[in-house]
């Protein structure tokens, strides 16, 4: 390696990203359901004993939140939602899956009105159990204090972690966790070893450190601007490599967790993001945010 290459490698290996932080208000939230009367009534209070969108705002920083509702009749169609929501004009949604329908009983899709709502709304949308079902765990919207935000790029995710910190309940604990695909990473050792002049080992071992220590150097910046505001909570890191899915719900399960916070837009296209829609159809047992 040539000196300016390697003076370049030493200097890229200093670099890091740093988490910015940007509190995060909610003022015009939004529960859509397909019930009315009492288990209507009965829904919103859940919703609200659950997750209040002031949990980690300041008051001087967020107006008084201001709740709307669409319930059974106001929607029958996907396109009359969408027309609702465009009036309604949320910046924050509570529903859950399989609306008017009864496909909430399978793990197999959506439905299709929030399947459309995720894709052709801008705002958070919170995914929760079907009030219908029983297949929520014990803790499930109890409250919000074991929160988890867990991707594949954690680094420089700002806007993924100023939403998760938002809805992590004081004195609560907030996980952020980055999964290294495993059988990607496999599949290009598998190519680097077919390469004479590169040493297989010590690339292996070089590169599996330097995927790890950009998101724990990411997360460590978190951690410091979190002492720095004195925001009561807890941020304790989950780092490793595996296998997306397997993963996740495996953290879900390990900690114990409240909500699980992940991005459900794809920027390239038009279709929810790779990871995203999987987990949100089978994380059935919490709610999910969705970015």
């Amino acid at each position: 390696m040539g000196k300016i290459d390697q003076f370049e490698s030493v200097f890229r290996s200093s670099l890091h990203d740093v988490y910015e932080y940007q509190p995060i208000c909610f003022n015009n939230v939004l529960i859509i359901t397909d019930l009315q009367a009492q288990a209507m009534d009965d829904f919103v209070a859940q919703v609200k004993g659950f997750a209040d969108p002031r949990s980690m705002c300041s008051e001087e920083n967020c107006a008084e939140e201001n709740w709307q509702y669409l319930s059974q009749n106001d929607f029958n169609s996907t396109e009359e939602l969408l027309s609702q929501v465009k009036r309604i004009q949320p910046d924050l949604i509570f529903t859950y899956r399989n609306l008017h329908s009864k496909a909430w009983k399978f793990p197999h899709s959506l439905g299709e009105h929030l399947d459309v709502l995720i894709q052709q709304t801008s705002v958070p949308i919170f995914i929760l159990p079907h009030p219908h079902a029983d297949y929520a765990l014990d803790h499930s919207m109890q409250n919000c204090d074991v929160v988890m935000a867990l991707t594949d790029h954690l680094s420089n995710d700002h806007d993924l972690v100023n939403h998760a910190i938002r809805f992590t309940q004081k004195e609560g604990v907030l996980y952020l966790g980055h999964i290294e695909d495993k059988e990607t990473f496999e599949r290009y050792m598998d190519a680097i070893s077919r390469i004479q002049s590169i040493n297989t080992e010590d690339a292996q071992n070089k590169l599996s450190k330097e995927l790890l220590k950009l998101p724990k150097q990411y997360i460590n910046s978190v951690v410091t601007r979190m002492q720095q505001e004195k925001l009561p909570l807890e941020i304790k890191a989950d780092v490793r490599f595996g296998h997306h899915l397997t993963e996740f719900k495996q953290c879900i399960k390990d900690y114990k967790v409240d909500l699980f916070v992940l991005n459900a837009k794809e920027h390239q296209q038009m279709a929810m993001h790779g990871l995203a829609y999987p987990l949100a159809v089978e994380l059935r047992q919490i709610p999910l945010l969705m970015l």
